[in-house]
C-alpha cells in the first residue's frame, strides 16, 4: 500500500496530522481557514488535540509550525466533506489502513506491546520500591542504636543517679558533672549540684535526702540530686548537640 498519509500510532489509538492531511487533499486555501472551517463538527479533546509539527525552511532550518493531531475517524469524515478524488484516494486510504489495524493479528500485536510496556513500567518501579527499601533500612539501621537507648530510658521509671548516666556515656560520674557546669546545665551549692533556673521546673532532677555519720560519730543529712528519666532524656538531647552520644550509639 503506497503511503498518502503518515499515520501516528504511538497513542492508543491511530492519528493524522492535519497539516499532512491538508497537503494530501491538494487544499488552496491556507491551513488555519481550511481547518477552522472543518472542525466546527468535532470536538476537541476527543476528535482532535492540538500540537506541533515542524519543517524544513529555505535556509535549511527546521521551524516549528502549529498543528493538530486528529483521530482516523474525523480524518475520514473530512476526507469525505471535500468531494474531490484526492479526498476519495485518502478516505479509501484511511478505511484500508483502519481494517488493517483492527485485524486479530493487529490487535494481539497491540497487547503484546501493551503488556510488554507495563512490564517494563512494573520493573522500573520494583527497582525504585527497591531502592527505597535499601534506603529506609540503611536510615532504620542508624536510628536504631537512638531508639534502642531511648526505649531502654522510657522502660524505665525509677531515680537515677549522675554516675549512673555517665556509665551509659563510657565516662565517671565526676566527668559528666564537670560537662554539665561547662554546658551551663548545673552548678554546685553546698555540696549539692541543682540545676540553673532555667530548668529547675522541667522534672528533670529529684533531691533526695540521705542520712550520714560524720567521722567524729555525729548523725547528719546530706542531699543528692538524682534524674528523673525525663532528665535522662533531656541530657541525652542536650549531650548531643555537643557531640556526646552514648555507647550505644558509638558502636553504632
Amino acid at each position: 500500500m503506497n503511503e498518502l498519509l503518515k499515520i501516528n500510532y504511538e497513542a492508543e489509538q491511530p492519528t493524522v496530522s492535519a497539516r499532512d492531511l491538508h497537503e494530501a487533499l491538494g487544499v488552496a486555501s491556507r491551513f488555519s481557514r481550511w481547518f477552522d472551517s472543518n472542525k466546527e463538527l468535532f470536538v476537541e479533546g476527543e476528535d482532535y488535540n492540538k500540537c506541533t509539527s515542524s519543517t524544513v525552511v529555505n535556509n535549511g532550518a527546521r521551524r516549528e509550525l502549529e498543528d493538530y493531531s486528529m483521530s482516523v475517524l474525523m480524518a475520514k469524515h473530512i476526507c469525505l466533506m471535500s468531494r474531490t478524488e484526492k479526498g476519495k484516494r485518502c478516505r479509501d486510504y484511511l478505511i484500508d489502513l483502519e481494517k488493517a489495524w483492527n485485524t486479530p493479528e493487529q490487535i494481539m500485536a497491540r497487547a503484546l506491546k501493551m503488556a510488554n510496556r507495563s512490564i517494563e513500567s512494573l520493573k522500573g518501579r520494583c527497582k525504585f520500591l527497591g531502592e527505597q527499601v535499601v534506603e529506609q533500612q540503611q536510615i532504620i539501621t542508624e536510628l536504631q542504636p537512638k531508639a534502642n537507648y531511648v526505649d531502654m530510658i522510657l522502660q524505665s521509671k525509677s531515680l537515677v543517679t549522675i554516675t549512673q548516666i555517665a556509665k551509659d556515656y563510657g565516662m565517671s560520674g565526676r566527668k559528666l558533672n564537670k560537662i554539665l557546669k561547662e554546658l551551663k546545665i548545673q552548678y554546685k551549692v553546698g555540696g549539692q549540684w541543682v540545676l540553673y533556673s532555667k530548668y529547675q521546673n522541667g522534672g528533670y532532677v529529684h533531691s533526695r535526702t540521705i542520712d550520714i555519720t560524720r567521722t567524729d560519730g555525729r548523725a547528719d543529712v546530706t542531699m543528692q540530686t538524682e534524674w528523673t528519666q525525663k532528665g535522662r532524656l533531656f541530657l541525652y538531647e542536650e549531650l548531643k548537640k555537643h557531640g556526646y552520644v552514648p555507647v550505644i550509639e558509638q558502636a553504632a
